[in-house]
């Protein structure tokens, strides 16, 4: 039984001080597989003031010693990889190849991108006569969610420490066991007490205290739209700094003259991955009218081919990780199919093998059009919506059609014409033909997709302040 019952505060492991116990249900069969504390505003308070205590000397800190606590840290991850990579399983279903592949290994993947990024950074340079420092923000709230647990964790706690930052996180309390694993490497590489503190929780109970307390300087959280408009509203009357990486509904734009054998199957398996759990993923599929019919039966021959089933076993589709999103996920499934939109595979029943398991097959609806609600609202499972259009002008006006902007994706042989599409798109990152995500290169969104972005130099900086010394480099 895996236990997140105790808190990691000012370099002590502690139990809450309010709050209550609740199971973590393994999606994959409805078993317990371990126990979660959910804090109270009590418990925020002690971790913030821990943070707000250690912050003056951990940000005198040099950045070579910031550095070998990183390198330390990075290390002790890669050496854990199995044990996150099953503890991340146990909480959300991801299958094990998936884990122990992907999400267990991004988290040493952006402590060493931090890392390279810090051993050049410049934290001061001349401006004529006047001197730019860039200096820690101060004490950060990092709340992450349940979909890819430790990458985002990373992508928030690495650079926080690498700017001097002191810190609070509070992960999905769906999904807490890494985090807990994380505390661990924290206390047994020696980095000072108070400087990463890690409670649990949920948001009514501890995440509204730690988002409003007036000594925290930052938040950084990752997670719905909804919830992003929450904490915006509980930092605004403290005017922290807020940096927000929300939902997704990514256009992936296949061009008239795209390679359809190539294009197809991957952007089938890209909107499949971890279930269809991620905020990226490309889920509105637009294609050329003329080139429907060979889409779809790509498509279908595609999501045919995926398997479901238990963790254990790497099926490449694992279960949706939690009731509520499954829950969410056959109801629209289900209103997509009142609306009218043709069901070309999977549909809203779990497979009856893998009963009581919060299971959806690869699921793919045909001739959808802007209006439905498979278009224009977040899914966050294994679903995709394919879509003709007329022209790449129409093309580029669909996939701008939507409240978010974080990802997009374009096809196309001619690389020049699917660089002016991208160039079009109102969205933060886009893929071209395939290319992989760069830990090196910015994340995030524009519109209702987030502010501020992740990951290296620019997820560094989101942590640090400027000030400006004139006359200092007289």
């Amino acid at each position: 039984m895996r236990d997140a019952t105790k808190f990691y505060i000012d370099g002590q492991w502690v139990a809450p001080l309010g709050g209550t116990v609740v199971d973590v249900i393994n999606p994959a069969d409805l078993t317990v597989s371990g126990q979660v504390a959910l804090g109270s505003e009590a418990d925020a308070m002690r971790a913030v003031a821990a943070a707000r205590a250690a912050f003056d000397s951990w940000s005198q800190v040099s950045v070579a010693e910031r550095i070998d606590y990183l390198k330390r840290i990075s290390a002790a991850l890669i050496a854990r990889n199995d044990e996150i990579a099953d503890a991340i399983t146990a909480a959300m279903g991801a299958p094990m190849g998936l884990s122990r592949g992907a999400q267990a290994p991004s988290g040493p993947q952006h402590f060493g991108e931090v890392i390279r990024v810090l051993e050049s950074y410049a934290f001061e340079y001349a401006m004529g006569t006047t001197l730019i420092r860039r200096e820690p923000i101060g004490v950060c709230t990092l709340i992450t969610p349940w979909n890819w647990p430790m990458n985002q964790i990373a992508a928030k706690v690495a650079p926080a420490i690498a700017a001097g930052c002191t810190m609070v996180l509070k992960p999905s309390e769906l999904a807490p066991f890494d985090a807990v694993i994380l505390a661990e490497i924290m206390d047994e590489v020696g980095l000072p007490k108070g400087v990463f503190n890690l409670v649990q929780g949920d948001g009514p109970g501890i995440g509204n205290a730690l988002t409003s307390h007036v000594d925290v300087d930052m938040v950084s959280f990752t997670g719905s739209t909804r919830a992003g408009i929450q904490i915006s509203t509980n930092a605004a009357p403290t005017i922290k700094r807020v940096a927000l990486e929300l939902g997704g509904k990514s256009a992936n734009i296949i061009l008239p003259d795209a390679k359809l054998e190539k294009a197809i199957p991957r952007s089938v398996r890209g909107c499949m991955a971890n279930s269809g759990q991620s905020c990226n993923a490309p889920t509105r599929l637009l294609v050329p009218r003329a080139l429907y019919p060979r889409v779809v039966e790509l498509a279908v021959e595609t999501a045919n081919q995926l398997s479901v089933g238990m963790p254990s076993g790497n099926a490449d589709l694992g279960p949706i990780a939690n009731p509520n999103q499954y829950r969410r996920v056959v109801a629209l499934i289900e209103q997509a199919m009142a609306e009218g939109c043709e069901l070309l595979a999977g549909g809203p029943d779990c497979p009856e093998e893998l009963r009581p398991g919060l299971f959806v097959r690869p699921t793919i609806f045909g001739n959808v059009t802007p209006d439905k609600s498979i278009a224009r609202e977040e899914v966050f499972g294994p679903v995709l919506a394919i879509m003709v259009y007329d022209d790449v002008e129409q093309a580029i006006q669909i996939a701008n059609d939507t409240a978010y902007g974080l990802s997009g994706y374009v096809w196309g042989t001619d690389v020049a014409a699917a660089k002016a599409v991208a160039a079009r798109l109102r969205t933060g990152m886009v893929h071209l033909n395939g290319a992989s995500l760069d830990s090196a290169a910015p994340f995030g969104g524009y519109k209702m997709s987030g502010i501020g972005r992740e990951w290296g130099v620019h997820g560094l900086e989101e942590f640090l302040e400027i000030k400006s010394v004139y006359g200092g480099a007289a």
